[in-house]
């Protein structure tokens, strides 16, 4: 597969971007091989594969489904050609996707707390419960536990990296069998990264780490490799296998802002936002509830103007007109911010936040000291000031990942599989949670029905009633198997 982009940045947190590949100067050389995304209107006509051979063009990947094919080409007029196609609505060079850096990792990434060391946790204990402040919220304290757990018929789709399917705290809740990867050349769906891993823990770990439905089951939809690498088209083709395979709820803890800046095509929606946008309403009517991440830019979703501004500062893109953020800003989806451990009325300094977010989850963040000190000067260096412990603890793989960033050490020298990590991805995965045993305990519910049910759970922080930092509050699965008032 061709390389548009060659900055990967792989890290802890899967708020992930999508960025359009920008066609450069040709010369003389061989035209290199180009990626794109064909949007049919409605159904696949009978002729596709045929119209896209004459085009110049090879079939790489085809959704039915939703009418969209992946195709390649080494001819620069493919794209003229097979837009000529009356039957196609729109057609682009292919969206890529790559995992994003830290939430805090604008200047340099060295892993430590105050101290310059890593966190550091006994691997001899029989529980981490302690550490978990955001599962203690989330549960009210573990009683959540004794009313519903979820159930192994509830599945949670996790679309992420993989999962390690022999961790101790998850092998009894994962489908191994059922799990598929999206990624070329891989014939698997483990995790070669740790981000999927470390979702699905806040989901179903039940061992020395506990999820938020510790028997629901969560299977793997592999669509990042280990080099945080994917294309739009597989993560559009693992939403629908996913909606296909029957599951209760899709995480996907992913967010994107640069990808925004190419989703206009000149007579509307890109190919590939129109294939992202055709997935999700797929799956919800399906019946499945979409789970998404914020993303980690501590921007507005509201002001255009100030999008516009980071992504001329930040990625040297001058982009006009109207965008949104996907999957954060797709109807239907429900998108969590990021809340922490330590504050009623301020989300994490990370997340993105605006009209568009339904509920917060506790995500995690470095504390009030390092709060206060980016809020006050955003480019400042205070990583000496984090304090890892207010991220959140969750399973990671037990083996070496090529795209780790582990957080976290043990007492004994060795690796043991858990690693502290924060960001809108490690939010939206307990709301998900939430979802699943919500679907446990009331498999007739809908999508909107769930999504319903989350909100009027949730406790109301910031804000009284919705507003743009926690939309509809803080989730809460104790308060809704209680039937407890929320607000």
């Amino acid at each position: 597969m061709k390389k548009k982009l060659v900055m990967f940045s792989i890290c802890s947190v899967l708020s992930f971007s999508l960025l359009a590949g920008i066609p450069t100067t040709k010369t003389n050389a061989a035209q290199e091989e180009e990626h794109y995304v064909i949007a049919y209107k409605g159904k696949l006509p009978d002729n596709f594969s045929e119209s896209i051979s004459k085009a110049g063009g090879s079939i790489e990947r085809v959704i039915p489904e939703i009418g969209i094919v992946e195709a390649t080409s080494f001819d620069s007029t493919f794209l003229s050609a097979v837009k000529q196609d009356k039957n196609v609505q729109s057609a682009g060079l292919e969206l890529e996707a790559y995992l994003e850096t830290d939430p805090d990792n604008a200047i340099s990434f060295t892993p430590g707390t105050p101290n310059g060391e890593k966190v550091s946790l006994d691997p001899n204990v029989e529980s981490y419960w302690d550490k978990q402040w955001d599962m203690q919220r989330l549960t009210n304290n573990g009683d959540s536990y004794n009313l519903n757990k979820g159930n192994h018929d509830t599945v949670v789709a996790v679309i992420d990296t993989g999962i390690d399917f022999s961790h101790p705290d998850l092998q009894n809740n994962v489908d191994l069998a059922g799990s598929k990867t999206f990624v070329p050349g891989t014939t698997d769906a483990w995790d070669q990264n740790g981000h999927g891993t470390h979702v699905a823990g806040s989901i179903a770990a039940n061992g020395k780490v506990m999820g938020v439905g510790p028997d629901l089951t969560v299977r793997a939809y592999r669509v990042f490799g280990a080099d945080g690498q994917a294309e739009q088209s597989w993560i559009t083709d693992a939403i629908v296998a996913a909606a296909n395979d029957g599951v209760a709820v899709i995480n996907m803890s992913i967010g994107g802002w640069r990808w925004m800046a190419h989703n206009l095509d000149e007579k509307g929606d890109s190919a590939s936002m129109v294939a992202y946008h055709r997935a999700v309403q797929y799956a919800i009517k399906q019946g499945v509830t979409v789970v998404v991440s914020a993303g980690n830019d501590s921007k507005n979703f509201n002001d255009i103007h100030d999008m516009q501004a980071y992504w001329k500062d930040k990625y040297g893109l001058d982009i006009k007109g109207p965008s949104r953020v996907v999957p954060a800003q797709i109807p239907g989806v429900i998108t969590v911010s990021s809340s922490n451990e330590w504050s009623n009325d301020s989300i994490a300094f990370y997340s993105n936040y605006g009209n568009d977010i339904d509920v917060a989850a506790p995500g995690g963040d470095n504390g009030p000291l390092y709060d206060s000190l980016y809020r006050q000067d955003p480019t400042g260096n205070y990583l000496d000031k984090r304090d890892f412990t207010y991220r959140t603890l969750s399973t990671y793989p037990t083996y070496p990942v090529a795209g780790g960033n582990a957080t976290t050490e043990f007492s004994d020298g060795s690796w043991h599989g858990y690693s502290y990590l924060h960001g809108t991805s490690m939010a939206a995965p307990k709301v998900a949670g939430v979802a699943g045993v919500i679907k446990a305990a009331h498999p007739e519910y809908n999508p909107s029905q769930v999504a319903a049910a989350i909100r009027k759970s949730a406790i109301d922080l910031g804000k009284a009633g919705q507003d743009p930092l926690y939309g509809s509050g803080e989730v809460n699965i104790y308060n809704f198997l209680s039937n407890k008032p929320s607000k």
